[in-house]
């Protein structure tokens, strides 16, 4: 398959380590020639890091460039005056990397969203919790309720 925003080669002076089979979508220069690459596996960051796309919250694009947000919660900035079609490139990997996106109210003082991802090489999706702010994911009781309605959401969906 070939995506729309392919662009050309990834020039050596990248510096990308790609694994066997990767292949380069898209790449976009920072400021200071580092290099930004999406592949059809992960978003290479500066410094050689790869961000499988299934580990990637959101990506946020404004006129300073593209905010990375993980789903462990780090953030990354990174300049991008001239991304060309990288932000169509990261929407369209992030968004087909997820199962199920969806919110569920735990009682008055908030909420949980579920989402399920799709990991490659792993039959089973990965599920994860996004509290509410103001919720502490550690509460016993907030895990246990989010729990509950996890199981009737993959019993439901066959997820």
């Amino acid at each position: 398959m070939r995506f729309p925003w392919s662009s050309r080669s990834l020039p050596e002076e990248a510096g990308v380590t790609l694994e066997a089979g990767e292949r380069v979508l898209v790449h976009a220069r920072t400021p200071d020639g580092a290099y930004v690459v999406a592949t059809d596996r992960a978003l290479h960051l500066p410094g050689d890091e790869a961000l499988p796309w299934y580990r990637i919250d959101r990506a946020l694009w404004d006129e300073e460039g593209l905010l990375v947000v993980a789903t462990d919660g780090a953030k990354r900035r990174l300049p991008l005056p001239e991304p060309g079609r990288l932000p169509e490139a990261v929407r369209e990997r992030v968004t087909s990397s997820i199962l199920v996106n969806r919110h569920v109210r735990l009682g008055d003082r908030g909420g949980v969203r579920l989402v399920a991802r799709r990991v490659p090489g792993q039959d089973a999706a990965q599920w994860e919790f996004v509290f509410d702010p103001g919720l502490d994911p550690a509460d016993p009781g907030l895990r246990a309720a989010a729990e509950q309605v996890l199981e009737e959401m993959r019993r439901n969906l066959g997820v």
